[in-house]
């Protein structure tokens, strides 16, 4: 059997590309890694495999924890981490969903050609930026009361419906339809909402963006019929999350679970694990303003996308229904969501975790949307700047390999203090436009400097594992136009 050594923690070969850290000590199941051997490499060139490892100690964890091909070191639970945990013995952890509850990304085709677009790059991505809110702090496509936020919280896509911000196939095309109905918008504070109420259509900063792309490849044509996607199609992909709100659901519950299960805490061997009881007051309570965090950031992308429709509809002067910008689809990266698996021939329930990671339903399955059923859900997978990014569909082995999971980007191999000593944003921005007629305009420098191309893994290869496992089929490729980020 082949070994892998990173610092104290030894890997097991189970087959190509996966790897598992055997079950050990206090470990209450073992870990497993998704990944070539070079993306291992540099895997285990942060504290990933030790989160991994930790998250094992999770009460209630079913199967094993897996790591996708993309991960890389987070808050306690690694970015790219998946764990299915017992919804009646096990527990609810903020900490494996992320302070960023629901960063997703959506994905919006057209029928414009890169023809069409060539000679207007300047104008979209100026328009962009002036017309869609990033950065840090406040400030959105809409800016309205404590009251709007807390219908938001309830309804989710519903609520931008019934607003004129959204027609009834974009609910149709987004995960769960953009709602979760267990949200309880009582269950977040109103300091939380208060944050949310001036950032409905924004950005934010890091590594959120809106990208135009056009699809370069098309790896199966039956499935990107079904999508709607061909080559040279231009594409709009968007990527943000819950914003002020959901950092502060996060927050207020980390501290919450501190207060009142701390023997729960100090079972675990990293505080920021930190997870309430299944079936506690407390995690019911977490469950429902998660819920309703993702319901707001599932709006949230919902606005930057309208908003986006117009001003295409200002720079090419046609209706955006003419250039059919309809929505394929939306997937959340960052979230907890009570689903039935089976694990050693037994249906159980339970709360699947998902950080930095998509859900990637096969063919068949009724969470899919009647459109794409036949074939399988759409997966998105963001790359860099430089390098473009991948539309999959949902692979049969999912479910019995990840939870219906696969990765959700490229992954960071730098980290964005090193990147900025590195990189000069100017210098990025100008060879990316001259080298590869890639637009780019941020509230910063530091901003491009923190994403510049090098500083992620390579998504072919992400990609490449994700087919190999079929967890997730690549059916496209897209390469950027112009991106406008905070």
């Amino acid at each position: 059997m082949r070994t892998y050594e990173a610092d104290s923690i030894t890997l097991e070969q189970v087959r190509d590309n996966v790897w598992e850290i055997p079950q050990t000590g206090e470990m209450n199941a073992p870990a497993r890694v998704l990944a070539s051997e070079s993306l291992l490499d540099e895997i285990s060139g942060d504290r990933t495999l030790q989160q991994l490892k930790n998250t094992t100690e999770l009460p209630g964890i079913a199967k094993y924890a897996v790591c996708m091909p993309d991960g890389h070191q987070g808050y306690g639970f690694p970015v790219g981490g998946v764990a299915g945990i017992d919804a009646e013995n096990g527990c609810l952890s903020p900490g494996a969903v992320g302070y960023d509850i629901n960063c997703g990304v959506r994905m919006m085709r057209t029928n414009l050609a890169y023809d069409d677009l060539e000679g207007s790059e300047p104008e979209l991505v100026e328009g962009l930026f002036e017309s869609i809110p990033c950065g840090l702090g406040g400030g959105g496509v809409l800016e309205r009361d404590r009251e709007t936020v807390t219908e938001i919280l309830a309804s989710g896509v519903e609520w931008a419906l019934d607003s004129g911000y959204a027609v009834e196939a974009d609910l149709r095309h987004c995960e769960d339809e953009g709602r979760r109905p267990d949200a309880d918008p009582d269950a977040v504070s109103q300091e939380a909402k208060d944050r949310g109420k001036t950032q409905i259509g924004s950005l934010g900063s890091g590594n959120h963006f809106l990208e135009v792309q056009r699809v370069t490849d098309v790896f199966d044509p039956a499935v990107a019929d079904v999508y709607g996607l061909k080559p040279d199609q231009i594409v709009v992909l968007i990527h943000t999350g819950s914003r002020g709100l959901g950092h502060q659901v996060c927050t207020e519950y980390l501290d919450a679970i501190e207060r009142r299960h701390p023997e729960l805490l100090d079972s675990l061997p990293d505080s920021e694990l930190a997870a309430a009881p299944a079936g506690s007051e407390l995690a019911a309570a977490y469950y429902a303003a998660m819920c309703g965090a993702i319901n707001f950031a599932w709006v949230n992308r919902q606005v930057v996308m309208h908003r986006t429709r117009e001003v295409f509809e200002e720079v090419f002067d046609r209706s955006w229904q003419t250039m059919e910008m309809e929505l394929l689809y939306d997937v959340a990266h960052n979230s907890a969501k009570l689903e039935t698996h089976e694990i050693d021939g037994e249906k159980r329930e339970l709360y699947v975790h998902r950080k930095g990671s998509t859900r990637a339903f096969p063919a068949g399955r009724a969470e899919v949307p009647d459109t794409y059923r036949g074939v399988g859900q759409p997966v998105l997978i963001p790359g860099s700047m430089g390098a473009g990014s991948y539309v999959l569909c949902g692979g049969d082995a999912a479910m019995t390999e990840t939870f219906g999971s696969t990765a959700h980007g490229a992954g960071r191999v730098m980290s964005r203090t090193q990147a900025k000593q590195e990189f000069w944003g100017g210098d990025v921005q100008q060879e990316l436009q001259d080298q590869q007629r890639v637009y780019v305009k941020a509230d910063s420098g530091a901003t491009i400097a923190e994403e510049a191309p090098e500083v992620y893994k390579d998504v072919d290869e992400v990609v490449a594992v994700s087919d190999a496992l079929g967890i997730g089929d690549p059916v496209a490729r897209t390469f950027p136009v112009c991106n406008i980020k905070g």
